[in-house]
């Protein structure tokens, strides 16, 4: 149906609420970068009207550190654009400070706990290699 895939991979040993504000915020960068991802809005049968949802399911994969230091790396190896979370983002309260702290880090250094991508199909599988469904 798609030809391509949204992927969003975890860090396996999160708590539950980091987990859930990892993917919303990924996903929120995945929608920017792909506006035409983003359908019509919703109305009910009574003509309440709601925002418009991604059109195209999104995949939730988990990985330890390890693994997602290496989808990192191939996204980059890839030039595939990514939304990235990284660990010491939980400790900021507002954007600027998030690009701030952000940018203190390499892709070598970077403890990631959640990466996002959108790209062909095959793309996106070989470079999520080794990550599984969220559980």
């Amino acid at each position: 149906m798609f030809d391509t895939k949204f992927t969003v991979v975890l860090r396996e040993d999160l708590a539950v609420w980091q987990k859930l504000n990892v993917t919303a915020f990924l996903s929120t960068g995945i929608a920017a970068q792909f506006p035409d991802m983003i359908g019509e809005p919703y109305r009910d049968r009574t003509g309440n009207l709601y925002n418009a949802l991604s059109i195209q399911p999104v995949i939730v994969l988990s990985a330890d550190q390890a693994t997602l230091s290496t989808i990192h790396r191939r996204s980059l190896e890839r030039d595939v654009q990514v939304s990235l979370y990284v660990e010491e983002m939980f400790s900021t309260g507002f954007d600027a400070l998030n690009r701030e702290t952000f940018a203190k880090f390499a892709p070598d250094d970077a403890r990631v706990v959640g990466i996002a991508l959108r790209a062909d199909k095959k793309i996106v599988d070989k470079i999520t290699k080794g990550a599984r469904m969220h559980a």
